[in-house]
């Protein structure tokens, strides 16, 4: 075989596997589509403890079978963001997304969107970087006075 009938068996190739791909990306943004409309269609506001939240496998979690029996095979093998939640009076082991998980504060009551055992939004809070822009805000508009020392300050403040 000379060179070029190589190069034109390696092309063929490269350009089926590119197609193949291309319709498996589009079938899998199609899927993904539709589910985030049924999530937009169920969600509900909820008022919740953080009791806990960690990354972990689903399978060690304790999450109802039936739910573990629905969740893909490879995401079961997958570290997923789980949150560990008190809603009224039952404690319970609930899905998060990422940009969620981040922004969840711990041992606090939060508002949050749920879909399912699903945590899809926090409501009512800032994220630590609204925080800090706020601060630094604040610094350059307001806090012109000069930081007094501790001492200073009681000085002042018992007239001694």
């Amino acid at each position: 075989m000379e060179i070029w009938g190589i190069v034109l068996i390696i092309s063929i190739v490269v350009l089926i596997i590119g197609v193949v791909i291309y319709f498996l990306n589009s079938w899998a943004g199609k899927k993904t589509a539709e589910q985030n409309e049924m999530v937009a269609q169920h969600k509900q506001t909820v008022s919740m403890y953080i009791i806990d939240k960690k990354k972990d496998k689903i399978t060690n979690a304790n999450m109802p079978k039936a739910m573990v029996d629905q969740v893909p095979r490879m995401a079961k093998m997958m570290k997923m963001p789980l949150v560990k939640a008190k809603i009224g009076p039952t404690i319970m082991t609930m899905m998060c997304e990422a940009e969620t998980f981040k922004v969840l504060p711990v041992k606090k009551t939060v508002t949050v969107e749920v879909a399912g055992a699903y945590i899809v939004s926090m409501k009512g809070m800032k994220t630590k970087m609204e925080m800090a822009e706020q601060r630094k805000s604040r610094r350059k508009d307001g806090d012109k006075e000069v930081p007094q020392k501790w001492h200073e300050k009681l000085r002042a403040r018992f007239g001694r």
